[in-house]
């Protein structure tokens, strides 16, 4: 049986910190649910209900388009090493783009990635942890290079280009707001 809490824990910190690995959920009004993994230095807890993730260039961009029609996400830590352990966190959030006012300050707490596409806030409503008792045990052999040396290769011009053709329109032919000025 999982336990709930309103606020992010020391504990759960400590956690969320060791995790090289982290999932998000999102889903629109109507259409396709979204679960993507999200790896690399990305994530950071800005206080006991807040956190930050820098969402990176990737394939599709589902989580974008999916927060301009419901806002609600939930994110999912699970232990691959160690005590097993699944942390949840249940809340609302919205998407920063590099034009808006607040990306300058948020985007300083992480390092500089060229593929830099949206820094998702979201207000921690939730947390739940439970046991995760039927998670296999994995072993962390490195980060992969492959985004950032395919982003560096491109450029910011590429990278827009990218935005445009790729990353602008969802899987249901939403916006995902990318693109707009």
């Amino acid at each position: 049986m999982g336990k709930q809490f309103t606020t992010i824990t020391a504990e759960h910190k400590t956690f969320i910190k060791n995790q090289k690995l982290f999932f998000v959920g999102t889903a629109p009004k109507e259409g396709k649910i979204n679960i993507s993994p999200k790896g690399m230095d990305s994530f950071r807890v800005l206080d006991d209900n807040t956190i930050v993730w820098l969402n990176l260039t990737g394939s599709g961009n589902e989580t974008a388009a999916h927060l301009q029609e419901d806002d609600r996400m939930t994110i999912l830590f699970c232990a691959f090493e160690g005590k097993p352990y699944i942390l949840r966190l249940y809340g609302n959030a919205i998407a920063i783009h590099p034009k808006d006012e607040k990306w300058e300050e948020l985007f300083s707490l992480f390092s500089a990635n060229l593929g830099a596409r949206q820094i998702m806030l979201m207000r921690v409503e939730l947390i739940q942890k439970s046991c995760g008792y039927s998670i296999p045990l994995f072993e962390y052999q490195e980060e992969r290079s492959i985004l950032d040396n395919w982003t560096n290769k491109k450029g910011i011009e590429g990278i827009k280009n990218y935005w445009s053709e790729r990353n602008s329109i969802s899987l249901d032919g939403k916006s995902t707001g990318i693109m707009n000025d």
